[in-house]
Order: C-alpha cells, then sequence, then structure tokens
C-alpha cells in the first residue's frame, strides 16, 4: 500500500459534525448522506466562504473522523474547512488538529467507493505491516475539488502515526 509520511505544525478546522456508529458499517453508510445533506443544506458553501486556508489549497474540504468511543464503537465526524483567522461563526465547531506526523494516502476514483476502499485498506493493511501504530489525534479526509462521480477525482486520508 503506498503512502508518504507528512509532518504538519497544528491547524484548526472549522465545520459541523454527527455522531455515527461503526456497526455493521453504519459509518459507511450515514457519512455519505451527510455529505449530501449538508451539500443540499449549503453548509460545504458556507465553510468554504469561512475558510481562511493557512496551510491547505483555497477550496480544501475535510472530512474528520474524532472523539472515538473507547470501543471504536462510535466517533464523530465532522466536514470542515481550515480557518485560520478570526472566531468561527455560531452556527460552527472548531476542530483543534495537533501537530502530528501522518500517513498520507490518496484514494482516485468516484466518491464514496474510492475512498471507502482506502480506508479499508488502511486498516486490513498498512498497520499490519508499516513501522507504524497509530498516534494520538483526528483522522482527516481531504478533499481538493472536482467531479466526486469522476473516475479520475483525487482525494487523501491522512493518520496520524507514530514510529513502532
Amino acid at each position: 500500500m503506498e503512502y508518504t509520511i507528512v509532518d504538519q505544525p497544528a491547524f484548526t478546522l472549522t465545520g459541523q459534525g454527527l455522531r455515527v456508529s461503526t456497526k455493521n458499517g453504519q459509518n459507511f453508510t450515514l457519512i455519505p448522506q451527510f455529505w449530501e445533506d449538508c451539500e443540499a443544506n449549503g453548509l460545504i458553501d458556507r465553510i468554504k466562504s469561512w475558510s481562511s486556508p493557512k496551510l491547505f489549497p483555497s477550496g480544501a474540504v475535510f472530512g474528520i473522523c474524532t472523539d472515538f468511543a473507547a470501543d471504536m464503537s462510535e466517533f464523530t465526524y465532522a466536514i470542515a474547512a481550515e480557518r485560520s483567522e478570526g472566531a468561527a461563526p455560531a452556527e460552527l465547531i472548531e476542530f483543534p488538529i495537533p501537530p502530528a506526523s501522518w500517513a498520507c494516502f490518496t484514494a482516485i476514483g468516484p466518491l464514496p467507493e474510492s475512498i471507502q476502499s482506502v480506508w479499508k485498506r488502511i486498516w486490513s493493511e498498512f498497520f499490519d505491516v508499516s513501522s507504524y501504530s497509530h498516534g494520538n489525534g483526528p483522522e482527516i479526509e481531504i478533499y481538493f475539488g472536482g467531479n466526486p462521480s469522476s473516475a479520475d477525482f483525487t482525494c487523501e486520508v491522512r493518520i496520524p502515526v507514530v514510529k513502532k
């Protein structure tokens, strides 16, 4: 499985979250529906307009997996954008992302299949054979723009890691 390691300083993402269950793969259904709902209600356009990127390209939208239950049965999934200036609008939540080393994986192809495939491979392959273990911090997805139904749509999954 191909990946790169990137050291990143702390940054802040601002958006809205949803608590999801991992039981019976519910997260693989609930998260795509959350994206559809946020696109339909204008949230994605609003967070893009309020973003003030410093580390990432303008227009990048993030998915954040954070606040995991101890048994990993549920977590909060948020849709957000980088915000480096000013207070977040009242309707949004700030998600501070700590400095970390990140294992970065590229997903190419239509969503949600391409990114869900990468997630499954990370958990079934990467941690078993790599010299890394999961670090402290949230997991993030980065969507750089384009048509998410396209065969060449590209996005990225980043997992905080530490050397074993």
